[in-house]
Parts: structure tokens; sequence; C-alpha cells
């Protein structure tokens, strides 16, 4: 079974609400958009308070290249452009719109007819693509249309779809393919278009067998896109490993997929690509899993941008009795949430409840020298030295050690036998060094 090469580990899956059909969440009262929940610069507001929205009509315009336009999520008339707490606990300029009915822009097919032939050019395509706002879905919110214009002289051979969906507890990609299988083909069909490509390939992990069967039964009918099985391995759904075990390609230290020719598209993405291009509508929703060991109803919800997660979780029981910690995505990469009256984004995967037990840290204890972490790190990293250098603010030291390689899986923490906060201190010496090269670079 393929893999790729370097580290991986296996966390319990957990995946609880897995075969749960999507629901779709309840409209709130009010919604608060962010415009800016992806990487790249914050779009700029293009309503004011007083102003009466359609769903799906612009309210933030991308601001550079590197941005995505931002739509409203629901009708309604503006309450206020003003700062909104998010999950990452950074206030962010937000839109609050207050809900009147679910009035739709006219130009929006919603008929669930499978739309299968795009008569579109390639610049058709992508300007389609950026004007809808899509960005990627398995969690690096990266521009859509930014991925699909490659550098001057490089040239993708291949199309990845990541279908992994790794992390555990979460299941929103899977339900997805289940649902929505044909539709997530005509996207990749879309995606192989606009990137010049005859060759697709959707990666998807062994444990997902009723997933690989339905798209494998589809992709008969579908030119140039094969399924591959995968073996369940964490990270096998981040890019770099994701391209490792499909094609055996490496990607070099500091480099982007495409100078080793593949792009890599999340199936999230793809099926948000299909509505853009096919159905005119704009990435204004997005499908989320509520789970937890103790949830009363763990379950994927289709979810309007802008809802409090507040809301979400009440449609899915509540908060369970004895939860310890709410992290807003899954175990390993989710991050803890200070409450839950922060609005959905476009990055929002999931809300896992963990137990009270689950989420006290244990005492940290001396390195052992055992080498785990480096035997688990699928980027072929040192965790112990970056922790340790991170401790002492060798910045320089870090970045010739590679930090900005780390993808912040969280392996290195979870295999840990002395308990220590490796990923904690990484991603802060990440952030700062990151910080330096940038200063550098402007310089």
């Amino acid at each position: 079974m393929k893999t790729f090469r370097i580290g991986g580990i296996h966390p319990a899956e957990n995946k609880f609400s897995a075969g749960k059909k999507i629901q779709q969440a309840d409209i709130p009262k009010m919604v608060a958009i962010p415009l800016a929940h992806y990487i790249g610069a914050q779009s700029e507001a293009v309503v004011k308070r007083g102003d009466e929205v359609k769903v799906g009509q612009l309210i933030g315009k991308a601001s550079g290249f590197v941005s995505a336009n931002v739509h409203a999520s629901v009708s309604g008339k503006v309450a206020k452009v003003d700062v909104q707490l998010d999950a990452t606990g950074y206030r962010r300029q937000s839109v609050y719109i207050n809900v009147e009915g679910d009035e739709w822009l006219e130009t929006i097919d919603k008929t669930p007819d499978v739309k299968r032939e795009c008569l579109l050019s390639k610049e058709e395509i992508i300007n389609k693509i950026q004007d809808a706002g899509i960005v990627g879905l398995g969690g690096a919110t990266f521009p859509a249309h930014v991925k699909l214009s490659p550098p001057p002289g490089k040239k993708a051979e291949v199309l990845i779809i990541n279908a992994v969906e790794c992390e555990p507890y979460l299941t929103c990609d899977h339900q997805l393919m289940l649902e929505h299988g044909e539709e997530i083909l005509v996207g990749v069909t879309i995606l192989m278009k606009a990137l010049e490509v005859d060759k697709a390939i959707v990666g998807i992990e062994n444990n997902k067998p009723d997933a690989i069967k339905h798209l494998k039964a589809l992709a008969n009918t579908f030119k140039g896109i094969t399924i591959e099985p995968l073996k369940v391995q964490y990270p096998q759904g981040g890019e770099k490993q994701l391209i490792d075990a499909v094609i055996k390609r490496q990607v070099p230290s500091g480099k982007i997929p495409v100078e080793v020719g593949a792009v890599v598209f999340n199936v999230g993405t793809t099926f948000a690509v299909y509505e853009a291009v096919q159905k005119n509508k704009p990435m204004f929703e997005r499908i989320m899993t509520i789970t937890g060991k103790d949830a009363s109803n763990p379950s994927n919800y289709r979810v309007r941008l802008g809802t409090y997660l507040s809301h979400v979780v009440e449609l899915a029981g509540g908060i369970p009795e004895g939860t310890g910690k709410i992290v807003g995505g899954g175990p390993m990469m989710g991050r803890s949430l200070m409450n839950l009256d922060v609005p959905m984004a476009k990055g929002s995967a999931g809300v896992l409840f963990m137990r009270d037990e689950e989420s006290i840290r244990k005492p940290v204890l001396n390195c052992i020298r055992c080498a785990k972490c480096v035997s688990v790190c699928p980027m072929g990293l040192e965790p112990f030295l970056l922790m340790a250098q991170s401790e002492r603010n060798m910045w320089e030291d870090m970045e010739t050690n590679k930090v900005m390689d780390c993808i912040e899986c969280g392996s290195c923490s979870y295999i840990c036998p002395s308990n220590r906060p490796l990923l904690d201190y990484i991603r802060f010496g990440k952030s700062t060094v990151g910080s330096i090269i940038r200063n550098r670079n402007v310089k």
C-alpha cells in the first residue's frame, strides 16, 4: 500500500461521525463574516452599514494577487463593519449581517442536477474561481487561483486531489465524497483543464473503502482520473507527503509542489470549484464536523460562513458534560478555542470536544535523547533540537536547521515519552524566523 517514505505515526482514528449524512445547519439571526480567513492579504469591504445584501453577493474584494474575495452567506441588512475575535484569537475586520429571509443572487444555479460539460477556456475557469473566492479547504486556505497560476517556467504534469482526511475525528471530506462524488470528479476535470494536464490522481486512505469504491466506479466515465488507495499513516494528507506517496517525488526544501510537476487540491476545494464554475456559486458555506467521544450527535454539517460556532454546537446537542477543551479542527493540527463566540471561517473543518482527562497536559520531563521525535518527523527534522533552540532564542540556528520546513503536524509531540511541548516551541520559533525572513527580503 502506497505511503510517504519519511516518518509518520498512527493515532487512534476516532471517526465517530463517519457515515453521518450531511445536515444543513439552520441559518442564524446574525452572522459575522471575517474579511481575512485565508493565507494572504485581507480583502477590502465593499459594503457599509445599512446596505441590503443577498446570498452570494460580494462584500469583500481581494486586495492583491494572494488574496481572496469574500461573499455574503446570508441575505439581509449590513449591521456594521467592525472587528471580531476569530478562532485563532486575533481580531479581524468582519461584516456583520442581520438575517432577513434567504434570498440568493439570481445568477446562482440552485438545481441539484450535475452539470458535467465545461466549455470555458483555461483563463475563464481561473477567473471564475478567483471571482468566487475559492481557497484551500484542507487547512492552509491558500487562494486557489494562485495555485492555478504557476511561476514562469514552471509547468504542472499531474493534478493530485487530497481526499486523505488523515486528521483523527474529522469526516466531512469522507461524507462529501459519498454524497457528491460525481460533482467532485467534474471539479477534477475542470482543474485539469485549468492546469493543462491530462492526468489526475485522487489519493484516499484505505480506511474509507466505501468512498474508494464509489469514486472508482464513477471514475470509469472520466478520462485521465485515477483513484489511489493509500496506507493509513498520519500525516498522509500533508501536501509533500501525499506527493511522495502517489508519484514518488520529494519536494526539495523551500520549494513548492510544482517544482516536481505536481499541483495539489483538497477534495472539498475541488467540490467548491465545481460549484463556482458550473453553478456560479461563490464560496459562502462549507461542510464541517462536530464531534467528540462524548458528543451526543457527532455529525457533518453544511454551515454558512460567519455563523458563530456556538450556534452549530447547539444543533449538534451542545457541549458534552465533562468537556475539558474545545478544539477548532482535529486533535493533531487544530487549535484550542477560548470560547465558541467566534465565526465559522473558510478553513473551519470541525469542532472537537475533548474530555477533561484528555485535555490536561502531563508533567514535562527532561529529554531522554530517545530520538523518537526524529524518527516520526515526516520532514526529516530534529524536533528536540529545534525546541531547544527556540527556548534559547537561537533564530539563526533554527533557520539553518530548516524550521520553515515544519508542517506543524504534531507527530513529535504525540510520540514524545517525556511529554515535551515540542510543537508549541517549534511553532513559536517558526513564526519568529518567518518574520525575520520576510523583513530581510523587504530590505
